[in-house]
């Protein structure tokens, strides 16, 4: 099923300046209104499964409270540490804050629609990289952090951001690695045409039905879930501000002023970012859920900002479950997990799809129809091929695991059974002798 009004790359380039004015205002204003009711969601939904209250003052069920703690974080003193270097210290939080903005302006909301008498698409920009674009700029903010700690002249802010660093590379190659599986189906980088090759996966009944890569690839969702929760420094992955080992992160040295309420909103605006990415390239973007997709309207006119909004509420509910559920990992578990299962993963669920793909090639250059049994042979050897692997090196992690154990038996034996052993010698106390001097025995009522 084609939906004329799905925009185009054609399609950009072509609005007045004013409409682009227009639209790069109200998405900053959507955004800004994500950051303040985003906190007060946040802050109600994890109060509400902790059996608590959550804030309640400021307004109507608290809605005003996001709104009191920007003004005060906006009009407290703005103190600076005394080996601050200062250039660098008021760059860092911009440097979080506009990437994220920019990331967001690649996100279709919906399809061609009449703004102020202009046929525009229901988004800022496209390009043909354009999730290309996205990777980008979330790794330019890793600057941000990183310059935010060195900056601080802090130890512990310096260790913050080297920890951020270090955990943004580990996972956006994981993530980028998650997307390729999107590409092979898609055949393009660009978000408007993605969310436009997930427009129809046939018919039931005659009834069209929505394709969704979170079905055909679901490996590559899970995977970027993940990431997403690394990339964004969210719980459980919130490493660069381990407050429990680094006081207070990357941004210890900030007082709560407004430098400290931007990287607050730079971290809710790579959230949204990652969840506004999941919608586009996995659920199926602006388009209609199932049943409401087989209302013939429901893809058209302003419809669809409607479905985009709901899916981004319960993306971000998600997220906060997530928060409200899981420990905090340790480092090493964290890097382990990126470098040792989500790559390798990603790598052998790339070669599966490329597969499936090329043998369900035919030759007029569709990918319509192919051999499903040579297909379902071919994913089953991949699959037994993969397992086999990760039992071989599970049995070897095993034994090594055995191994030490043991060890840390014997060592224990050794010690209990001579408390001396492997550390400080500690002078005997039964000795009259030591050390060449002889002492006497002082007995009771003698001088």
């Amino acid at each position: 099923m084609i939906y004329l009004a799905d925009p185009t790359l054609a399609d950009f380039g072509k609005d007045p300046l004013w409409i682009t004015i227009i639209k790069a205002v109200l998405l900053f204003v959507f955004l800004m209104l994500c950051v303040l009711f985003g906190v007060w969601f946040e802050r109600k939904l994890i109060s509400r499964m902790q059996n608590r209250i959550g804030p309640n003052r400021a307004g109507k069920f608290g809605l005003l409270q996001s709104v009191a703690d920007g003004l005060k974080m906006g009009l407290k003193e703005d103190l600076f540490p005394r080996t601050v270097d200062k250039v660098v210290y008021l760059l860092a939080p911009v440097i979080m804050v506009v990437p994220a903005f920019l990331a967001f302006s690649i996100v279709p909301f919906g399809p061609m629609v009449n703004l102020f008498g202009v046929q525009t698409p229901l988004q800022l920009v496209d390009l043909p990289v354009a999730v290309l674009f996205m990777l980008a700029m979330g790794a330019i903010s890793v600057y941000g952090v990183v310059l935010a700690g060195w900056s601080s002249r802090s130890p512990y802010a310096l260790l913050g951001g080297l920890r951020s660093a270090a955990q943004v590379v580990s996972y956006e190659i994981a993530m980028g690695l998650s997307f390729v599986g999107v590409f092979l189906f898609a055949g393009t980088l660009s978000t408007s045409e993605i969310v436009h090759a997930q427009a129809s996966g046939g018919e039931v009944f005659g009834i069209p039905m929505p394709s969704w890569y979170v079905v055909l690839l679901l490996p590559s969702f899970l995977i970027f879930v993940i990431c997403g929760f690394g990339e964004a420094a969210r719980i459980p992955f919130d490493l660069p501000e381990g407050e429990g080992e680094l006081v207070g992160g990357f941004q210890t040295e900030y007082s709560s002023s407004l430098k400290f309420a931007l990287i607050m909103m730079g971290e809710y605006l790579h959230t949204f970012t990652a969840s506004a990415m999941a919608i586009t390239l996995f659920l199926g973007g602006w388009r209609a859920p199932f049943p409401i997709s087989w209302w013939s309207g429901a893809n058209e006119g302003w419809w669809p900002l409607l479905w985009f909004f709901i899916k981004f509420v319960l993306v971000f509910c998600f997220v906060v479950w997530v928060r409200a559920s899981l420990p905090r990992v340790r480092y090493d578990q964290l890097m382990a997990l990126g470098w040792k299962v989500l790559i390798p993963l990603n790598l052998a669920w790339i070669m599966l799809v490329a597969v499936v793909r090329t043998v369900m090639y035919v030759r007029d250059g569709t990918f319509e129809g192919g051999s499903l049994p040579l297909v379902m042979v071919i994913a089953a050897i991949v699959l037994l091929g993969a397992l086999g692997i990760w039992a071989r090196f599970d049995t070897v992690n095993q034994r090594r695991k055995e191994a030490a154990k043991a060890q840390v038996e014997a060592e224990y034996e050794e010690l209990r059974s001579e408390p001396t052993a492997g550390g400080f010698p500690v002078p005997p106390l039964d000795l009259p002798h030591y050390h060449g001097v002889q002492h006497k025995e002082v007995s009771s009522g003698t001088n």
